[in-house]
């Protein structure tokens, strides 16, 4: 009994590792999730860069007509962009970016997925950044006011700060979220790191071995993002003692 339960480990070992050469060693089929993985993490860098500076834009302006009833116009532009974007997938944006607004000319992929995933995060921005001015008392807006600071200025030099420190984990979370987001990239043929775990599995016609890799490396970087966030948050915590 002993010795057929070391034939079938033994099995399944060779198994594993036949499996492990073919999809990952044999024609350096590695490459496309290495590849896949450096555009994945190019695209989430750079779109959460840009998410973050529509949503700082349009969360101020939001925050400004709430509270002065000035900028009405933008902030109809403002509101009509946020009910689009997050009432619309993720994936027919990148789609419409793609075959509509950038089909009639040649533009590599990787700008067309940072627009698309940048314009989509930049709409839980707003509101990220919306509630973290919300949360700084009103009285921070009259301090700067009486010491001679106008409304920009209060809002940059006083207010914004305070925001930005009361958000900053959430933010970190929007960024995690766009990671796995941006999986999709594989609807405009980009090879990211999802689309090169599918390479794999129609050149070797084994789905388990590259599907669960990908699995893996997206969890990996999740718990570590997430692990940094937690960081993050407990320095946050102990600074407000």
């Amino acid at each position: 009994m002993l010795d057929s339960f070391y034939l079938k480990l033994t099995e399944a070992w060779n198994n594993f590792c036949a499996s492990f050469y073919l999809n990952f060693i044999a024609e350096e089929r590695w490459h496309y999730i290495a590849d896949g993985l450096v555009v994945t993490l190019q695209i989430t860098l750079f779109a959460a860069l840009l998410g973050i500076f529509i949503g700082l834009i349009v969360g101020i302006i939001r925050t400004t007509y709430e509270k002065t009833h000035k900028l009405k116009l933008l902030n109809l532009l403002c509101s009509l962009y946020l009910t689009v974007i997050r009432g619309t997938p993720v994936v027919v944006q990148l789609l419409i970016m793609y075959f509509v607004i950038f089909g009639s000319s040649r533009i590599d992929k990787v700008p067309v997925a940072i627009l698309a995933f940048g314009i989509n995060s930049g709409a839980y921005v707003a509101e990220i950044f919306r509630s973290g001015i919300q949360s700084v008392d009103n009285g921070q807006m009259e301090a700067g006011r009486s010491l001679g600071f106008n409304y920009l200025q209060t809002m940059r030099y006083i207010i914004l700060p305070q925001a930005l420190k009361n958000v900053l984990p959430t933010l970190c979370n929007e960024f995690i979220a766009l990671l796995k987001e941006t999986s999709v990239s594989g609807y405009i043929a980009l090879q990211d790191l999802t689309k090169g775990g599918d390479i794999i599995r129609s050149r070797t016609y084994s789905a388990f071995m590259p599907l669960i890799a990908v699995a893996v490396i997206y969890l990996v970087m999740v718990l570590i993002l997430s692990r940094l966030v937690g960081m993050l948050e407990r320095r946050l915590r102990k600074s407000e003692r």
